[in-house]
């Protein structure tokens, strides 16, 4: 009888065990994932802690309020270091799974550029916060989207305005990443330059990871430059600054969006004031809605909003906007996106409103940001 009864209480354990991970897969189901890829490790990792930080408080206020039609949004990360390698890997488990609706990523640019063809034959729409290389909407082959504007407008921006007004230079040296983001960049610059009138004395690249910069900038200072552009992201731009200034050099610095980041500041001590750089968005040229969101962001993370978290806040908000309409379907999501084509029909978000071309490309202005007292300020 004790054995029967052990028998019934095992089995009835089992049962429920089984009922409950079975409800837990149905709810698990319920949820719409949407994959957000960024590096979360590794020398960039500053930059993947702003995309959480902006999705999160955008997956917050849409849960709280009881999801989308009553599906709730579950975040699936994925580290892909802003290596090509590594966001290939990504982008091939993010296609594989078929519950991931969408992607919000990658980072850099040319992540995005190995994840995109995989992306393409997935059918996985995808909408980067950070992209700007000019050549990913041809990759993208109608299935990407960006919220940021592209670094010809960028370059030519801070060649035509930036250097000959605002920081009333004609003489530049350039310091380039050796990566899709910052050749583009500098393509972008040069060509700019040439009808501002403002003169290249040089320009150089590095790899990623370098961190003696010595001999590039001795050589780049004997032509005498005005400024320097750093041409590329904030780590190693930082070092470059700290070398530049051991070497007599004075002048101004600038760089554009990848820069900025407050572990410039960190990194480059002292050595980083006076630096210069172009911003998507900025909390003091913002409406409302984004100088309330700047003020939510501090409250939640004890720092001032940067530009990457209030792009990918935005684009968990269009992709959120779209799959109310559309259903959580990877080919209406894209759809829906393709869809918002004009002014008239634009996302009206923190950054202002965005609407995309056939391209996935936004039209967006650019601001200018310069390191003043040990802070990121709005440049005069």
């Amino acid at each position: 009888m004790k054995n029967k009864q052990a028998l019934f209480f095992v089995g009835l354990v089992l049962a429920l065990a089984l009922v409950f991970s079975m409800t837990t897969t149905a709810m698990a189901a319920e949820n719409i994932r949407i994959g957000v890829a960024s590096p979360y490790t590794g020398n960039l990792a500053a930059y993947g802690d702003n995309i959480k930080a902006g999705v999160n408080l955008k997956l917050k206020e849409i849960n709280d309020a009881g999801g989308i039609n009553g599906q709730k949004i579950e975040l699936v990360w994925g580290d892909d270091l802003c290596q090509p390698k590594d966001a290939g890997t990504v982008g091939s488990k993010f296609a594989a799974d078929k519950s991931i609706v969408a992607v919000i990523g990658h980072l850099c640019s040319s992540a995005t550029l190995a994840a995109m063809p995989i992306y393409v034959r997935a059918g996985l729409p995808t909408i980067s916060p950070t992209s700007t290389n000019p050549t990913i909407g041809d990759v993208g082959k109608g299935w990407f989207f960006r919220n940021c504007y592209t670094d010809d407008f960028q370059g030519n921006y801070l060649a035509s305005y930036v250097v000959p007004k605002l920081l009333g230079k004609k003489k530049v040296a350039i310091f380039y990443e050796n990566n899709d983001y910052a050749i583009g960049l500098k393509n972008a610059f040069v060509e700019g330059a040439k009808n501002a009138g403002v003169t290249v004395t040089g320009a150089e690249a590095y790899m990623t990871g370098t961190t003696d910069f010595t001999p590039q900038l001795t050589k780049l200072l004997t032509d005498k430059p005005e400024t320097i552009f750093l041409c590329g992201y904030h780590p190693e731009g930082a070092l470059i600054a700290g070398q530049s200034r051991k070497l007599g050099f004075t002048g101004p610095l600038f760089g554009a969006d990848g820069i900025d980041n407050e572990d410039y500041i960190k990194i480059g001590g002292k050595a980083a004031e006076n630096t210069y750089c172009t911003v998507p968005f900025l909390a003091a040229s913002a409406g409302p809605a984004g100088k309330d969101f700047a003020e939510r962001y501090k409250k939640a993370y004890d720092r001032d909003v940067d530009w990457m978290s209030a792009n990918a806040y935005d684009c968990l908000g269009i992709l959120a906007q779209v799959i109310a309409k559309t259903g959580p379907e990877r080919k209406k999501i894209r759809d829906g996106l393709a869809a918002i084509n004009s002014e008239a029909n634009a996302y009206e978000g923190i950054t202002g409103v965005t609407y995309f071309d056939k391209k996935g490309d936004c039209s967006k202005p650019a601001f200018v940001k310069l390191v003043k007292n040990g802070k990121f300020v709005a440049a005069e």
